[in-house]
């Protein structure tokens, strides 16, 4: 079995955008998701705006495979701050469930810390919703900790 982690090619496009639209459907069912699709998720038009990422010079965007098939996804851009410094910022990051636990999110990961390093990035943020303990685990594997909450109140 390959595993693999590598840019996104022009064949890659409904793979990406399946991807993409699963990954959405799948975080809107956890706390805090139903929120996190209408402020941070690409719920709108992922197949638009994944073509706008690949058209950015301070954008990575990554397809996952295992022996070629495309199985997961990832999107990191960069954040110049008011400082100067470069904050890599992973917006994506997604596994097929049925693909988990064998690498891909492991090999996406270590592409996007790469890039942010030869990127003269000073860290990479993340987030994770509440409650989400795999995920969570699987950022501090890489040494990505909490560094700030978002407190919500609905109301209605």
């Amino acid at each position: 079995m390959d595993v693999d982690a590598r840019p996104v090619g022009p064949g890659d496009k409904d793979s990406l955008v399946a991807l993409a639209r699963d990954a959405v459907a799948l975080q809107r069912e956890k706390r805090g998701g139903v929120l996190w699709t209408r402020t941070s998720a690409r719920a709108v038009d992922p197949e638009g705006s994944l073509a706008d990422d690949q058209q950015r010079d301070d954008t990575r965007v990554l397809v996952g495979t295992i022996d070629g098939v495309p199985l997961g996804y990832a999107v990191a851009h960069i954040d110049v701050l008011h400082d100067g410094g470069r904050l890599a910022v992973v917006t994506d990051l997604y596994v097929d469930p049925e693909a988990r636990g064998v690498g891909i999110g492991e090999a996406l990961m270590n592409d996007l810390l790469g890039w942010a390093t030869g990127e003269a990035c000073f860290g990479i943020d993340s987030e994770a919703l509440p409650g989400d303990r795999h995920t969570k685990n699987f950022f501090e594997s890489f040494g990505l900790v909490a560094r700030s909450l978002t407190v919500h109140r609905e109301i209605r």
